[in-house]
């Protein structure tokens, strides 16, 4: 988890509180960066925090504000586990979050993500959910236009993630940018449709997804991705024009487009191939929690044998 100086101390408790106490699979340390000088209050929420623990707590302390790629590269650095989870610093992870993703990691997978639901007042005042695809085929495609991945919610091995080369810096753009990087190496991906953490959206989220700093680190991933071999010119130039575009229209127009068309495309994809999997007498790869019977257990990976942890 990684706090800067504009998170508000008690989102951070509930963040905290929900995935290390209230977690039925806690982790074994948690690893906290404090990215730059933050308020008083917050300072001594993080003091508390680390104090009264159950967990053990790793306190980074970054001197200035490094951004979040060099943030959580540093916490990685700390990390003593080889599988290691993300959590944003105002966002509540559901208590069986943990549960059902790491058993897929030690099965094989390097990254495990999920869905997540937004929410705005409170856990209770659900405003939208994002549903990522969860076929590998899925994947792969639609990580040529967009995140395939909900950062928030992932889930991934350490040993991986270095491999790939880290977060990097990349503002606003590092987890896409690293998510390419460990596709195109071969790394093992996995999403859950099934939604794992509450994220907050606060009155400003959707014009962070526009404006001109977005659009310089946008074409700067672009070029990065063609220059990767990652996307081929006619994706860059359709990727410059559409994602590009998006970050220069409007809010009024840019929420309500990201709500219809981007944040539903896993479940549409998801239906879909269900839908075949139907026609060709075949199980689907993955069967949301909710609609699995309640005896069955978490699907195998079909991969390599597991790494040491």
């Amino acid at each position: 988890m990684t706090v800067y100086g504009g998170d508000r101390a008690e989102h951070v408790r509930d963040a905290f509180r929900s995935a290390v106490h209230d977690q039925t699979l806690r982790p074994d340390q948690v690893v906290l960066v404090q990215d730059g000088p933050v308020s008083g209050d917050l300072a001594q929420c993080l003091d508390e925090l680390a104090a009264t623990s159950e967990v053990e707590v790793s306190f980074v302390r970054l001197e200035r504000n490094r951004g979040l790629g060099p943030a959580l590269d540093a916490g990685l650095h700390a990390a003593r586990h080889d599988i290691v989870a993300r959590m944003d610093a105002d966002d509540v992870a559901m208590p069986h979050r943990f549960q059902l993703q790491v058993p897929l990691v030690r099965a094989g997978a390097d990254l495990v993500g999920a869905g997540l639901l937004e929410f705005g007042t409170d856990i209770t005042d659900i405003v939208g959910r994002r549903t990522p695809p969860s076929d590998p085929d899925d994947i792969a495609r639609y990580s040529r236009l967009h995140d395939p991945f909900n950062h928030p919610t992932v889930v991934y091995r350490r040993s991986a993630v270095i491999a790939a080369g880290g977060y990097g810096d990349l503002p606003l753009m590092e987890d896409y940018w690293l998510f390419v990087r460990m596709i195109a190496g071969g790394a093992r991906m996995v999403n859950l449709a099934e939604p794992l953490v509450y994220y907050r959206v606060g009155d400003g989220a959707y014009e962070r997804r526009g404006g001109r700093d977005l659009l310089r680190s946008e074409l700067r991933l672009q070029r990065e991705m063609r220059r990767e071999g990652f996307i081929s010119q006619p994706q860059y130039w359709r990727n410059v024009m559409v994602r590009g575009g998006y970050r220069l229209v409007p809010t009024v127009i840019r929420k309500p487009f990201y709500r219809a068309v981007v944040a539903p495309y896993g479940a549409r994809r998801n239906r879909s191939r269900d839908r075949d999997d139907v026609r060709a007498s075949q199980p689907p790869a993955y069967i949301p929690r909710h609609a699995r019977p309640a005896a069955e257990e978490l699907p195998e990976i079909d991969a390599a044998p597991p790494r040491d942890q």
